[in-house]
């Protein structure tokens, strides 16, 4: 059970209400709408890391889901259709899934990107070989990118686990208008 109730557009000031009833149903909105100066934003934000990237959408999304298998299991059940729709299979999935992040179904691209995102998520540092991949791989833009969306998924994992958001049922990529590619 949440810690925080979850905000309900029917009782919430008009601009977070209004912003609600744009988004689906879910319990991870609900409970960030408590923070009403920073809810819009917030969500403006999030679509930009969803839509506005130089990244591939599949590496967002493989990005989305480390963090998520690693820090909370509420981000990896919502982006693994997300993740789909981007144009995963299964077998990445799965593979991510277990933490064979060096399968073969994954590029060098991923792979060095899902390496570099663990070390972000363990403990913030990354080792020079690590980063000395991923920069084999990526340009600057697209490092920054990368760390802003593993970042940013990073915190919302810490909130939703510090307050113990309730799971949901995947809303999938038709409900989240920034996420569809």
């Amino acid at each position: 059970m949440a810690r925080v109730k979850y905000v309900d557009p029917e009782s919430a000031p008009p601009a977070t209400a209004s912003a609600l009833r744009e988004m689906p149903g879910l319990n991870v909105f609900g409970l960030l709408a408590q923070a009403e100066s920073a809810f819009v934003p917030w969500l403006r934000f999030g679509g930009v890391l969803l839509a506005d990237l130089k990244i591939d959408p599949l590496l967002r999304e493989l990005v989305i889901l480390q963090v998520g298998r690693l820090a909370a299991r509420y981000e990896w059940d919502q982006h693994v259709p997300i993740a789909i729709a981007a144009g995963a299979n299964g077998e990445q999935i799965a593979a991510l899934d277990r933490g064979e992040i060096d399968a073969v179904c994954f590029t060098a691209a991923q792979r060095a990107t899902l390496a570099f995102v663990a070390d972000m998520v363990r403990d913030g540092e990354v080792p020079d070989d690590t980063f000395a991949a991923l920069a084999a791989e990526l340009d600057d833009r697209r490092i920054v990118e990368v760390a802003l969306t593993a970042g940013h998924y990073l915190g919302l994992a810490r909130i939703m686990t510090a307050l113990r958001i309730d799971p949901d049922e995947a809303a999938g990529p038709e409900a989240l208008p920034a996420a569809r590619t």
